[in-house]
């Protein structure tokens, strides 16, 4: 069973090396992820078509196949609610302000530093000098990146401002639903029952607001078909990339599967450029090369 192959990997090398891969595979789908969010469509929309799809589609698998959960989860389940209905409102609230290669990088990039302070506090986890450096190098590259906006960007400039706060607080939800989250995985023996059980949970609340948004939006109001299309691919890769991320953080450190998920900032640039046709520039990806430098410097220095 898949289940049990998995548990018998915590605390493995093999675990370790099947964490890293899965915190880079969730890096890369989750920068896909965002492009689909703030695509073209109203990322409010996005957002709630995005749901609905991953709701629908992991119910079957909460309420037959998996174990059901034990009675202390549903308390936790509560607690992944909240969290993830602010986070969710936050991001959206950042992306209808700023563009995506603005406030992407510094929402995945503010994360990393909580979640590794999270971490400590939740779950004992500790960072090697070393670790630290990479830390303070992917940082670097955040705020230089944040200068280098304030500085030079034209599109959007009179949001930038709120966009950027928007984005810092979207990052620390980030960390807080990444520790949250790594300690709701744990709790459930099997950790199927948490995955299947959170995507129907975390999908209710926001295609409601979606659709009463939709409603008024009149002769404004983008067609159906197109809108649900990118819904369902959004949902596959919400289950590729938020359960890769969280099975990483069971099998291995919290911490440092946060800071190795930060590499998205590379994949976010690519896909802003070539695929949103935003203007992105040497210079910014540079930066953001830096925040993948210091997510790597975490690795090698553990």
């Amino acid at each position: 069973m898949l289940s049990d192959w998995l548990i018998s990997l915590e605390g493995t090398e093999a675990g370790r090396q099947l964490a890293l891969t899965l915190a880079v595979s969730a890096a890369f789908l989750h920068a896909v992820f965002g492009a689909l969010q703030k695509g073209r469509h109203d990322p409010w929309l996005s957002r709630g078509a995005i749901d609905a799809s991953y709701a629908l589609m992991a119910a079957p698998f909460a309420l037959f196949v998996v174990p059901w959960p034990e009675p202390h989860m549903w308390l936790i389940f509560l607690g992944v609610w909240v969290i993830h209905v602010i986070y969710k409102l936050l991001q959206a609230m950042a992306y209808t302000k700023g563009a995506y290669t603005v406030v992407y990088p510094v929402v995945r990039g503010t994360g990393p530093l909580f979640a590794v302070i999270g971490a400590y506090w939740l779950f004992g986890e500790t960072f090697t000098p070393v670790q630290w450096l990479g830390v303070g190098v992917l940082l670097a590259g955040i705020f230089g990146l944040a200068v280098y906006n304030f500085v030079f960007l034209v599109t959007a400039r009179e949001t930038l401002g709120i966009a950027l706060l928007l984005a810092v607080a979207t990052g620390s939800f980030v960390a807080l639903y990444t520790t949250y989250d790594a300690y709701g995985i744990r709790a459930t023996a099997d950790p199927f029952t948490f995955l299947a059980w959170f995507f129907m949970i975390d999908g209710i609340t926001m295609p409601i607001y979606a659709y009463w948004r939709w409603r008024r939006m009149g002769a404004d109001q983008p067609t159906v078909g197109p809108l649900m299309l990118r819904g369902f691919f959004g949902g596959l890769v919400a289950f590729a990339s938020f359960g890769s991320i969280m099975l990483a953080t069971r099998l291995d450190k919290v911490g440092e599967a946060a800071v190795l998920r930060e590499t998205s900032t590379v994949f976010a640039a690519l896909i802003g450029w070539l695929v949103l046709k935003e203007t992105v520039g040497p210079r910014r990806i540079a930066l953001m090369a830096l925040i993948a430098v210091g997510a790597v410097i975490v690795e090698m220095g553990g």
